[in-house]
């Protein structure tokens, strides 16, 4: 008898491909490199990033670490071939996590998941990371691009990211906070990354498509318009951390102000917030799909990107620092005496309607 040998298998067949995977990171090495500031050492290719803080500028530095991802955001992206801003996002999701700390971003790392590599999409995606590296002031140091096929289907990838920020020992957020200080509150540029699941729900129960016309924002998509992507507040906030007028910064994400403002307030103290003008994007979502307010302040920032702390006296300097560099600065509220753990109250509910 003849035996037919089996043809070999490759990792190619498998699905893998390698010289995808070299490509790309041929391809990024100069977004990389646009992103390089001082403490940065070596550049792409190594196992490991090496980052000096002593020629980042810092004496006795803590170092504060985030990690995050963009969501089911990606969803609309992939659905819409829309990829230019979701590595915005990623950036974003960290390195607003380390400054509310007063810790300056300094290295970011990405981490790149899909079924099959497509290298002009993946490069875009990682576009998009460098320059919210560049808005945050911080290196693109490293990464890791993992092809995966049968954890990943069709087009679908996913994002994740880690960035590393550091302080001055002494200089952390919050402190001081006590009642009578005053609260103010920095646009958000949209919905940011949170609260996808629930947005993409309410699309899903009206007649729209990504590419129809978004009945909120003139001139845009219904895809361009929620993938706005989320503002990074690293400088304006380090600028006035630095000038002495911060008491406390809180990122407004997933859970909204009930959620997250009250993690950098101390116990015994309300954070009492009077009603603001709701962004059309968020009074659409509640009505489209008749999602209560408190459902909304819960979920969404409902325009609110970051809450500030600061002291009567410094709420004038502060407004006109933060506006300096391109913030809208809302009188939010104040911080008064309470028993028990710190928390939220809405002297009246912002209007949905």
């Amino acid at each position: 008898m003849t035996s037919l040998a089996r043809p070999g298998l490759s990792y190619r067949d498998a699905g893998v491909d390698i010289a995808a995977g070299d490509a790309l990171v041929d391809a990024i090495k100069p977004l990389a490199k646009s992103t390089d500031r001082p403490g940065t050492m070596g550049g792409l290719g190594g196992f490991g990033a090496l980052f000096d803080p002593r020629a980042a500028g810092f004496k006795d530095p803590v170092l504060v670490a985030t990690t995050d991802g963009v969501g089911t955001k990606l969803k609309i992206a992939i659905d819409a071939g829309r990829h230019q801003h979701v590595g915005i996002d990623l950036v974003a999701m960290c390195v607003n996590d380390l400054v509310v700390q007063g810790a300056e971003p300094l290295l970011f790392l990405d981490y790149f998941a899909t079924a099959k590599l497509e290298v002009a999409e993946a490069a875009t995606v990682i576009a998009g990371i460098a320059e919210g590296c560049r808005q945050a002031g911080c290196a693109l140091v490293g990464g890791e691009t993992a092809e995966m096929p049968g954890m990943y289907h069709g087009g679908d990838y996913d994002l994740a990211g880690f960035a590393v920020g550091a302080a001055e020992r002494g200089t952390l957020l919050p402190q001081g906070v006590a009642p009578g200080d005053l609260v103010l509150g920095l646009a958000s540029s949209g919905v940011h990354s949170n609260g996808f699941s629930l947005v993409r729900r309410v699309v899903a129960g009206t007649n729209l498509g990504w590419m129809t016309p978004a009945p909120f924002a003139a001139g845009q998509t219904l895809a361009e318009a929620l993938l706005a992507p989320t503002r990074i507040y690293v400088k304006p906030l380090l600028a006035a951390h630095r000038a002495g007028l911060l008491k406390a910064a809180a990122h407004i994400t997933g859970g909204g102000l009930p959620g997250n403002f009250p993690r950098v307030l101390p116990d015994g103290v309300v954070a009492v917030l009077e009603p603001w003008l709701v962004p059309d994007v968020f009074r659409w979502l509640a009505r489209s799909g008749n999602v209560a307010a408190d459902e909304m302040l819960r979920v969404f920032n409902c325009g609110i990107g970051m809450a500030l702390v600061v002291a009567p006296e410094a709420a004038e300097a502060a407004t006109a620092l933060l506006r300096e560099h391109g913030e809208t600065v809302r009188p939010l509220g104040r911080i008064e005496a309470a028993e028990g753990e710190a928390s939220v109250r809405f002297a009246a509910m912002p209007a949905f309607g």
